[in-house]
């Protein structure tokens, strides 16, 4: 795992076979998704840092639904990154990856996954020390078939894809033997969130973590 001391997870990319990848508009609704999500058999959840209350729903679902494991999405600055340790993140992920982000993800002791989208950059990844790995935007990116291609020649890298995966094409991700996970935001559409239909969020993510 990528980080410099004992980690707190064995594998970010084993814990669910689907990482929800959640926007939070209203902090009203982080602590009933990250409820909504364990309920349907998903107990991780990568909350991105798209939005001015992220932070402190990473903090509050932290405190208030200790049995999923909450992460940080979206890193692209050395700060966020110890922002978001310092709210309670659990693990960090980020689009992309330059040494001074790494050794900020690194720094915090936290597992992370950064994120790559070329052969040239899952390289430098590793030799960077990091194996486990963002793929992203994955479907603009090549999609199944690169990770396919790359598996041979790299097989120390691992991958959670994320970027235009839908559930109708995950399988196809999750068959390949370099795929811990993928990354999807179609477990908690907008939609279900501004009506607070948590119901509708159980049930996807049922559906989702039925999917290996």
């Amino acid at each position: 795992m990528s980080s410099p001391s004992e980690p707190l997870l064995d594998s970010v990319l084993d814990l669910v076979p689907v990482l929800p990848v959640v926007v939070i508009d209203s902090l009203e609704h982080a602590v009933p998704v990250a409820r909504a999500l364990v309920a349907g058999g998903l107990p991780a959840i990568e909350l991105t840092l798209r939005t001015p209350v992220a932070l402190d729903a990473i903090k509050a679902i932290a405190t208030e639904v200790p049995e999923i494991l909450v992460g940080a999405g979206t890193i692209v600055t050395p700060a966020q990154a110890r922002q978001a340790a310092d709210a309670g993140a659990s693990f960090l992920v980020s689009p992309g990856a330059t040494p001074a982000l790494l050794a900020a993800m690194r720094d915090t002791g936290l597992p992370f996954l950064p994120g790559t989208a070329t052969a040239s950059e899952v390289l430098a990844a590793l030799e960077a020390g990091c194996t486990e790995l963002k793929f992203f935007p994955a479907e603009a990116s090549g999609g199944a078939a690169f990770l396919q291609s790359v598996a041979s020649p790299v097989p120390a890298a691992r991958f959670c894809p994320t970027g235009g995966i839908t559930a109708a094409s995950a399988p196809a991700y999750l068959a390949l033997p370099n795929v811990g996970c993928v990354g999807g935001s179609w477990i908690t559409p907008a939609a279900a969130l501004a009506a607070g239909d948590w119901a509708r969020v159980t049930a996807l993510a049922a559906e989702a973590a039925a999917l290996r």
